[in-house]
């Protein structure tokens, strides 16, 4: 079947040419979605291809782009080629494209795809590293394509750092906004002004810019701060100054390991471990293989507390070692964000710390389902590393870069 005259977005044209993954990203009104699903419906009608239109979560159809291409096969012409089915399209030569969740899937579940030509990824923002991890090796076929069409979130997620940051081979990634989109209506051309106008998330919403923090993020003034005074940056290990290390303890739930140096007026993290079901001696031989001019490691209050099938404390295992342990002293969750709010604009971050970042940006809290309040700070996969976080920032005062003397203290005092 020959393909039917469609407008379509020059900066798309790279999605008829042969490339394992096509990335497309940016803002509102670019174009993107409803290019990516002409291409896919072209291609596919002219020769037979097996397309799997995914996306992180889909609870029902109705959150696929199942609508979207139903509308483009209506808008190309191509009504008494493809049949629309609840759950599928067909194409008369063969072509079929189906949906998908990728969250629910697991390495088994995920086989039954390995015959596909084509996986789309809609939102792709939101596809989290373990799905990511999942689909792509199991996309195999010769000359099989991953497709990803996205607004940008946090310069920290899977995908952003995967294809933006980190451009694998055979990759063809490009920015695209309303400014390259030839069709962009006078009618959203009103909102994106307005939005410019009123909304302080314009860069991100139009312009396809990354967030400085998730919305509500604890920490997300102090971020944008951070960001903008270039306080995320490459910060090397300096061998004059000591290297402390603050911990937040875990087994099951992740062990965080800071490792910083306190200059004059300021504080460089300049590394960063995040794992689990590892024991305390992996992580002090992982620690000491790096080589570095060692202070001392910081342990929360519940470093003190014996394991009853070894009674031993993390601070009795930390201390035969050969590591000089301080225990940061017990205080109230929220008097401990006031300090790492008040303490934050000393800090400098290496890049490298990407998943401490990672942690800042998403650390919020729990919202009351009644009354829409914010409540405490929730426990997730990202609260590990912002508790390592404050507790570097209670102790950040007692670091020392010569012999240890004194008690670690903290107080509240000037806080808005």
């Amino acid at each position: 079947m020959s393909q039917p005259t469609a407008q379509f977005p020059s900066k798309l044209e790279f999605l008829f040419k042969a490339s394992r993954y096509k990335v497309a990203y940016g803002g509102r009104g670019s174009g993107k979605s409803w290019g990516f699903a002409r291409a896919l419906l072209l291609q596919a009608a002219n020769k037979p291809l097996r397309v799997l239109c995914a996306r992180e979560i889909q609870k029902s159809i109705k959150q696929s782009v199942h609508t979207l291409l139903s509308d483009q096969i209506q808008a190309l012409g191509l009504g008494a080629f493809y049949e629309i089915l609840e759950s599928e399209i067909r194409g008369k030569n063969g072509s079929n494209f189906s949906f998908a969740g990728l969250a629910t899937n697991t390495v088994e579940s995920i086989k039954s795809y390995e015959g596909v030509d084509i996986v789309w990824i809609e939102e792709g923002q939101s596809v989290s590293k373990k799905s990511s991890d999942i689909l792509i090796p199991t996309i195999r076929k010769p000359g099989s394509e991953i497709w990803i069409s996205f607004n940008p979130d946090l310069d920290t997620d899977d995908v952003y750092q995967r294809y933006v940051v980190n451009t694998p081979p055979d990759a063809v990634v490009i920015k695209m906004n309303y400014s390259d989109n030839a069709w962009f209506p006078d009618v959203l051309e009103k909102e994106r002004l307005h939005c410019k106008a009123t909304n302080p998330d314009y860069e991100n919403i139009w312009e396809g810019n990354c967030k400085a923090a998730k919305d509500g993020a604890i920490y997300a003034n102090e971020i944008r701060e951070a960001q903008e005074q270039g306080r995320v940056t490459n910060v090397p290990y300096d061998p004059m100054l000591k290297v402390h290390v603050v911990m937040d303890l875990g087994w099951n739930d992740s062990m965080s390991v800071i490792l910083v140096q306190r200059g004059l007026s300021d504080a460089r993290v300049i590394g960063y471990i995040e794992d689990d079901h590892r024991t305390l001696d992996s992580y002090s031989a992982q620690l000491k293989g790096l080589g570095y001019n060692w202070g001392d490691m910081y342990l929360p209050h519940d470093g003190q507390s014996k394991d009853f099938k070894y009674g031993l404390s993390a601070e009795d295992i930390m201390r035969k070692q050969g590591w000089t342990v301080r225990i940061i002293p017990r205080a109230d969750i929220e008097n401990g964000i006031k300090i790492a709010r008040m303490n934050f604009h000393r800090v400098y971050f290496d890049k490298g710390a990407t998943r401490l970042l990672e942690c800042l940006k998403n650390y919020r809290r729990s919202i009351n389902s009644n009354t829409n309040e914010p409540g405490a700070p929730l426990h997730d996969e990202y609260s590990h590393g912002a508790d390592a976080f404050r507790y570097m920032a209670v102790a950040l005062d007692s670091m020392k870069n010569e012999t240890w003397s004194g008690s670690i203290k903290y107080e509240t005092r000037g806080i808005v």
